[in-house]
């Protein structure tokens, strides 16, 4: 199916997401990744009737939920239950509305394996994948795949390569995708000023070297999605910048080569 291209909400914190949509449709994406948190229109506990309006509201605009961005922590250190219930709820949000995937993070040195054991059932039956970012404890290829590999199956336990992490803890490119192999979801295209400042810059003007990580994906397909932190740098530009940015990359590199 080649590449899909979406924008995350954490670039437009605590924009509606009608308008949200209204941005993504004007850049070319076909898809949201929606960011669930408390702050957020879309949140844990969100009743009924409001997701089925959301739900309504993108497929009358023809955008699809490309992932829902999620907080659980699968590696946390501490009890399993609250990571498994916060798992549960995340994936029936994505069931009602529609999100073939969840994000969420590792977060810890914690046992990872009895949590999402204990929801492969509820992924299958909603026909949901779970992604693991290559963030925080687990920010490389190598360290995410430890998490999802021991379940054997990547169309329903996969890994979220995040352009910036893994090059900032010293992975290049090529390792990250080759170790990732058939474990690769999801891919956020981001950039930063360097290796020792995280700072989020447009796609192209930092240090991460994201042609690199376009020709390696070029025989990939899936959901590449701008992630563009400005819920966490306030002073950043608006979204449109960095996602104008991203849409050139994406078209540099969205069809495979032949």
């Amino acid at each position: 199916m080649g590449w899909r291209f979406a924008v995350s909400t954490l670039g437009m914190p605590g924009i509606p997401v009608r308008e949200a949509a209204h941005t993504a449709l004007a850049h070319g994406c076909e898809g949201l990744e929606l960011r669930v948190h408390p702050d957020e229109e879309v949140h844990l506990g969100l009743p009924g009737p409001a997701v089925d309006d959301l739900r309504s509201l993108l497929d009358d605009q023809g955008l699809a939920v490309a992932c829902l961005a999620g907080y659980a922590k699968v590696t946390r250190p501490g009890p399993d239950q609250p990571v498994v219930d916060e798992l549960r709820a995340l994936i029936d949000l994505a069931d009602r509305i529609g999100a073939p995937a969840v994000r969420v993070f590792p977060g810890g040195d914690g046992d990872a394996r009895p949590r999402i054991e204990a929801v492969l059932d509820d992924l299958r039956d909603a026909g949901v994948r779970l992604l693991v970012e290559t963030h925080d404890s687990h920010p490389t290829g190598a360290t995410a795949l430890a998490v999802v590999e021991p379940f054997g199956d990547p169309d329903l336990v996969a890994v979220l390569w995040d352009a910036v992490h893994p090059w900032r803890a010293g992975e290049e490119p090529a390792v990250t995708r080759e170790v990732l192999g058939r474990y690769l979801g999801y891919f956020q295209v981001k950039d930063a000023v360097g290796r020792d400042d995280p700072t989020p810059v447009p796609p192209g003007e930092g240090a991460i070297p994201l042609d690199d990580c376009g020709e390696l994906l070029r025989s990939w397909s899936g959901w590449v999605s701008l992630e563009w932190e400005k819920a966490w740098y306030p002073a950043l530009a608006p979204i449109d910048i960095p996602l104008r940015a991203a849409a050139a990359w994406f078209g540099r590199y969205a069809l495979p080569e032949h």
